[in-house]
């Protein structure tokens, strides 16, 4: 009896190994921890960056201030319109005791000239530094979008990589690149420190997520499974949009700026722990079959129009990132807290949206569902500067959300499947595309959004943004039906086992059911 029982963990890794549905668990919890750090910082930069750079630079004027009320004994220094709004409160009075009836009069004969400007109620809890919090919109989208850039950057390597050495590899580099930049963030105190941390994420997001995406594609084969599948896997991305934030607003509020990363970072070990245990990174795996050029997949229009409906909904969402948070600060003068709180209501609903899509997209045409989703995206963007406080906000960005949730789950299986129908069945470079698609909206959004609201303000920046989506959306109908460039290969529903080498087996298995002729001209479309 003791012998089957030391043989029983043994024969459950083996066969965890070859199940599909462990495999999709790896690639849910690496596109949660991933996407975790990537909104986790949302609510943290602008506000830390305020409370370092802004705050300590004038700290050393009023020494003996308190963080809880700043603008309270800064504002007669800096600022007269903040001296007299200030006249119901004794805090500003006792400050000088013998300069109190200097001070009553200074504000009586002011707010006779500047009444309209007291006016509203709520300005009394905005901070100050107008003007840099205004520059801040470009710092901190330059920031966010460092992380897209070099992730575009590194992508066109990871794909090729991918077929040359299998996807198991890559993903642990991915964890171990992630690992790192985690770390970082936690211990970062300058925007130095955080541009090399956002960066660093970069590179390992591309390879964990073309590698992620590119396994899916290869195990689940049937293309109703794989839609499924992708929307399971989006999921993951979705709750960790959906945890991010507000896990980071109230964490840096409650207990500290390094706290939230290093939970993630203790998180990131788990998801190390369990790829060592399912994936066997130190195998090399290389594809059976010669995979279609990058370039030649590029040159596909199909592939295009595919790539840039993810581009443009996913640009909307990243254009709000830098710009939100800031916008909230100077017009609803939120707290802390309510600056991820914000985005809750668009991670709910694209929790839901991939979810449900993932199914019902395959039944009612994906091409369809992407159309609707990017008009629903432009509709929601415009309607968000028309928030008058954090509780406006929940309809816009709960639209917004849920389309994008629409297109993402469509677009994603819509890519394998144009691989399958139109080139060769390896899928590491397709994804590297629907990836640096992905990555452009989020480089292109927070690196010109913060110039645009400066420029002309985030209203018309949602207005920009909002109508490219509208007028893009047509497109999506030519992904009705795409031609095939050559007889339409049938994709084999047969399973296939996560051992590495059986991506032979699998080229042997294709070949059977097809003709000689079949197969020479597959060769030669190359």
């Amino acid at each position: 009896m003791p012998q089957p029982a030391e043989y029983v963990p043994w024969r459950w890794l083996k066969e965890s190994r070859e199940s599909r549905t462990l495999v999709l668990v790896v690639v849910f919890v690496a596109l949660l921890l991933d996407n975790m750090l990537l909104t986790v910082v949302v609510p943290i930069v602008p506000t830390f960056l305020y409370t370092t750079e802004y705050e300590g630079a004038n700290s050393s004027a009023t020494p003996d201030q308190t963080e809880s009320a700043p603008f309270a004994f800064k504002a007669p220094r800096f600022s007269s319109m903040f001296s007299y709004f200030d006249n119901t409160t004794v805090t500003i009075l006792d400050y000088s005791a013998d300069s109190t009836t200097e001070q009553a009069n200074v504000t009586e004969s002011s707010s006779l000239a500047q009444l309209p400007e007291t006016s509203p109620p709520p300005k009394s809890s905005c901070l100050e530094g107008e003007e840099f919090l205004t520059n801040e919109n470009v710092r901190v989208g330059l920031l966010f979008a460092s992380k897209a850039l070099i992730q575009l950057i590194v992508n066109p390597f990871v794909g090729p990589l991918t077929n040359r050495i299998g996807y198991h590899i890559p993903m642990f580099i991915g964890f171990i690149i992630m690992f790192l930049s985690t770390v970082m963030f936690a211990f970062s105190g300058t925007y130095t420190l955080l541009f090399i941390s956002r960066a660093l994420q970069g590179i390992g997001s591309s390879f964990s997520s073309v590698a992620g995406l590119g396994m899916l594609a290869s195990v689940y084969m049937d293309d109703s499974e794989r839609g499924n599948a992708m929307g399971i896997a989006l999921g993951g991305l979705a709750l960790g949009v959906l945890i991010g934030a507000p896990f980071g607003s109230v964490m840096y509020e409650f207990v500290g700026k390094s706290s939230p990363f290093l939970i993630l970072a203790f998180l990131a070990l788990l998801d190390g722990a369990l790829q060592l245990c399912i994936l066997q990174p130190s195998k090399i795996s290389p594809e059976g079959t010669k995979g279609t050029p990058v370039l030649t997949l590029l040159r596909d229009p199909y592939i295009l129009a595919a790539a840039g409906a993810l581009c443009f909904a996913n640009m909307g969402v990243a254009m709000l990132e830098p710009t939100l948070p800031i916008w909230m600060m100077q017009t609803m003068c939120s707290p802390k807290w309510q600056l991820g709180m914000a985005f809750l209501p668009a991670s709910i609903s694209y929790l839901i949206g991939t979810n449900l899509f993932g199914v019902l997209a395959h039944k009612m045409g994906r091409w369809l569902c992407s159309l609707i989703g990017m008009v629903v995206v432009g509709i929601s963007l415009l309607c968000v500067p028309l928030a008058k406080n954090i509780y406006g906000l929940i309809a816009p960005n709960g639209g917004l959300g849920f389309a994008i949730g629409m297109v993402d789950s469509s677009m994603m299986p819509i890519m394998g499947y144009l691989v399958d129908l139109r080139h060769t069945s390896v899928y590491g470079s397709v994804y590297a595309i629907a990836d640096v698609a992905f990555c452009m909206g989020f480089a292109i959004g927070p690196s010109t959004g913060g110039a645009i609201v400066r420029a002309i303000g985030f209203p018309w920046l949602m207005v920009i943004i909002g109508v490219i989506n509208i007028a893009y959306a047509p497109l999506c109908w030519y992904l009705r039906s795409p031609p095939a460039k050559e007889e339409k290969i049938a994709i084999l529903s047969q399973e296939c086992p996560m051992q590495t080498k059986s991506f032979t087996t699998q080229k042997s298995l294709r070949d059977f059911p097809l003709t000689d002729d079949s197969d020479v001209e597959a060769e030669n479309a190359e």
